[in-house]
């Protein structure tokens, strides 16, 4: 089969060469690459392993791109919202950006006040990576991105060889799959996928008449910082229950979304049934578009986030986005699981392999 022609020229990041520390020896090259099956479509970019497009219709076949993003590689490179990026080696919060393993006690870059968010000051989603395979068209287009992780790496131990494998299918399907294996030290790897969705289209208004249903019965509570308390609490008669299909914004005012002020979901639920196995964790209906989103994947938790720091973002085609305008649907191992024994381990030993696998199946 062909390989498919980039979407953009090639862009040429010397500057950025020293983004991916030992990973970025020389002159590394950062494109756009599209998966086309019909008229379903996603463009990637290696800078950062990032979704920049998700192209479907609706109910009445009309295509728009449902995800938020920028125009350009350059605005990712500069945004700070997490638009599409695979956020690692350790997505979510680590409490006081450190954690002590096999007796060593480790200090992360602290890029969230005194807390490490999402691997730091320069974690997964700010680096280059390096593209595999990539098959445009065809029954299955794919694109499979690489990231040498060296230790050390934003204060994280070992060497970290990473995947990821973007595939699309029918009918309608956005698969992630991505591994990562530890090279010579035992260290924390707790990767996710950080694309907003607005099933609208992106820039079409907020999400709040949008309605989810989340396949989990507990959340784990979190402190004034969002770190969490190390609590497993039922939904039942709180906010935070989605177990039948409600929308977002029915009790988004009874939450607090992180700030003075603000309100919002950005909340870990522990999915029920069997960590490590496929199984359903989402379902997000618009009802507007007849769009309707359902994810499956095999991690522990995902974390539900509602756009609550989203304030006149200047995105695709001079599109602004608002408070609320996207959702989030993170799945993932649970926040700061490094410093709360009773949580499912995120340690992967030497030799070791994590593996974390999605579903996104798109229907109207």
């Amino acid at each position: 089969m062909a390989r498919a022609p980039l979407l953009l020229a090639l862009l040429s990041l010397a500057a950025l060469g020293s983004a991916g520390g030992a990973n970025a020896a020389g002159r590394k090259m950062v494109g756009v690459y599209e998966l086309k099956k019909g008229d379903f479509s996603v463009k990637v970019t290696n800078w950062g392993a990032t979704i920049t497009s998700v192209v479907l219709p609706d109910s009445r076949g009309n295509l728009a791109d449902v995800v938020l993003g920028y125009d350009t590689v350059a605005e990712y490179v500069n945004g700070s919202g997490y638009f599409g990026a695979l956020v690692g080696r350790v997505a979510n919060r680590v409490a006081n950006a450190r954690f002590v393993l096999d007796g060593k006690v480790y200090h992360l870059y602290a890029n969230d006040g005194k807390n490490a968010l999402h691997g730091g000051h320069r974690g997964f989603s700010k680096v280059i990576w390096t593209v595999k395979e990539y098959v445009g068209g065809g029954d299955s287009p794919y694109i499979t991105l690489y990231y040498h992780s060296f230790d050390g790496e934003q204060g994280f131990p070992g060497d970290l060889d990473v995947y990821v494998t973007y595939q699309l299918s029918t009918p309608y399907m956005l698969s992630v799959h991505m591994n990562a294996t530890a090279v010579n030290k035992a260290t924390p790897v707790n990767l996710a996928q950080h694309t907003y969705w607005n099933l609208g289209g992106q820039g079409s208004g907020d999400v709040l008449r949008n309605t989810v249903q989340l396949f989990a019965s507990r959340y784990t509570p979190v402190d004034s910082a969002l770190i969490p308390t190390g609590a497993l609490a039922p939904v039942a008669g709180t906010p935070y229950d989605f177990r039948s299909p409600t929308p977002v914004g029915a009790r988004i005012h009874q939450v607090s979304g992180g700030g003075a002020g603000i309100y919002g979901y950005d909340t870990n639920y522990a999915v029920d049934g069997e960590a490590g196995a496929l199984r359903k964790v989402a379902v997000v209906r618009d009802g507007a578009s007849g769009r309707a989103l359902e994810l499956w994947a095999n991690q522990p938790g995902v974390q539900f986030y509602t756009g609550n720091f989203l304030k006149d973002v200047k995105g695709k085609g001079g599109k602004v986005y608002g408070q609320y305008g996207a959702l989030c649907l993170e799945t993932q191992a649970f926040p700061d699981a490094v410093n709360h024994p009773n949580f499912p381990s995120v340690i992967v030993r030497p030799g070791g392999v994590y593996k974390h696998d999605m579903v996104f199946k798109f229907s109207f």
